[in-house]
C-alpha cells in the first residue's frame, strides 16, 4: 500500500489560485511517466524535457504550486468510476514504488485534477458549482492562452465569457517542446499584469515554472476545455469534439491513430477567435 502523499483537494487548489501571485505546474500520469523515460504519443521522448520536468517536480519556489494526481493516494481511486478507476489502480500497481522514490512525502502538493472535474467521477452533482469556482481564477482578467494550434480553448462555449480580453499564442499541437525557446521568448513579451493560461502537455508544466520564476502568474490548465465540452454534452464516455484537438488516448481509438489522422481537424470560421491570435509558432 502506498504511503500517503500530502495532496490538497481540487477545491483547495483552486482557492489557492485566487491569489494573484500563485501559479501551478501540473504533473499527470504522462508527465510522471515521462521522467521515467517514457515518451507520449503527442510528445516524443526528449532527455532535456525529462530533466526539466524532474527539476520542476523537485523545486520549492514560493507561490508555485506543484500539482499531482489525487489518485496517488490509493483511496482516492474510489472517487472514480469505470475505466478511470481501473486505470489508476493498474497504474499504481505498476508505478507506486517509483513514485515513492521520485516524490518527497514531506512536501505539500496540490491537485493536478483541477482541469479534470467531470467525466471520471462517480459523483457529478457538484460540477456546475465547481466550474463557477474555476472561472473565478480568470474573472475580469486580461488573459493570454498559450495552447496547441488546434486546441481552441473556449471556442464555441462560454468558458471564458467572464474575462476582460483574450490573446492567444498558438504552438505546435504535438512535440511542442522542440519549439520551447521560441515559445518562452514570445511569452516573455506578455505584460506581467496578464494571466497566462497554458494548455501544452508536459511543455506547459515546464513553462509554468519558468514563467512563474520570471514574475508571471501562469496556470497550467491543460484539459479544461475538453472536460467542459464533455460536461455540457453530458457525455458518458470520452467523445471527440468537432474542431478541437484531443490530447487524449482512448477517444474513439485515438491511441491507434496516426499523427496525420489526429491532426486532421476541421478549421473554425470564427472571426473573434482569429483576432485573438497574436502569434503562431508552428
Amino acid at each position: 500500500m502506498m504511503n500517503k502523499f500530502n495532496i490538497a483537494s481540487s477545491k483547495e487548489t483552486i482557492e489557492m489560485l485566487y491569489d494573484n501571485n500563485t501559479s501551478i505546474a501540473r504533473f499527470g500520469d504522462g508527465e510522471l511517466s515521462y521522467i521515467q523515460k517514457k515518451g507520449l504519443y503527442f510528445q516524443n521522448y526528449n532527455a532535456e524535457l525529462a530533466n526539466r520536468l524532474n527539476e520542476v517536480l523537485n523545486s520549492n519556489i514560493p507561490n508555485l504550486l506543484i500539482g499531482l494526481p489525487i489518485a496517488l493516494n490509493r483511496e482516492n481511486c474510489e472517487l472514480y468510476e469505470g475505466y478511470a478507476k481501473e486505470y489508476w489502480i493498474d497504474w499504481l500497481d505498476k508505478n507506486e514504488e517509483k513514485m515513492l522514490q521520485m516524490i518527497n512525502e514531506k512536501n505539500k502538493y496540490y491537485s493536478a485534477q483541477i482541469s479534470r472535474f467531470y467525466l471520471d467521477y462517480k459523483d457529478k452533482t457538484y460540477v456546475g458549482e465547481y466550474v463557477e469556482m474555476l472561472k473565478k481564477i480568470w474573472d475580469n482578467r486580461d488573459i493570454v492562452i498559450i495552447e496547441g494550434e488546434k486546441s481552441r480553448l473556449g471556442v464555441g462555449n462560454d468558458l471564458f465569457n467572464n474575462v476582460k480580453s483574450i490573446n492567444r499564442i498558438l504552438c505546435p499541437p504535438e512535440d511542442a517542446f522542440f519549439k520551447y525557446n521560441e515559445i518562452l521568448n514570445k511569452a516573455k513579451e506578455v505584460k506581467k499584469d496578464k494571466l497566462i493560461l497554458l494548455a501544452l502537455g508536459p511543455t506547459a508544466t515546464v513553462l509554468a515554472y519558468d514563467l512563474h520564476k520570471l514574475g508571471y502568474k501562469a496556470v497550467d490548465i491543460g484539459h479544461v476545455d475538453i472536460e467542459y465540452e464533455w460536461y455540457l454534452r453530458k457525455a458518458k464516455t470520452k467523445i471527440k469534439i468537432d474542431n478541437k484537438y484531443m490530447g487524449e488516448q482512448g477517444v474513439m481509438g485515438a491511441e491507434a491513430e496516426s499523427k496525420q489522422d489526429r491532426l486532421n481537424i476541421k478549421d473554425v470560421q470564427d472571426e473573434k477567435y482569429e483576432k485573438e491570435i497574436i502569434e503562431r509558432i508552428i
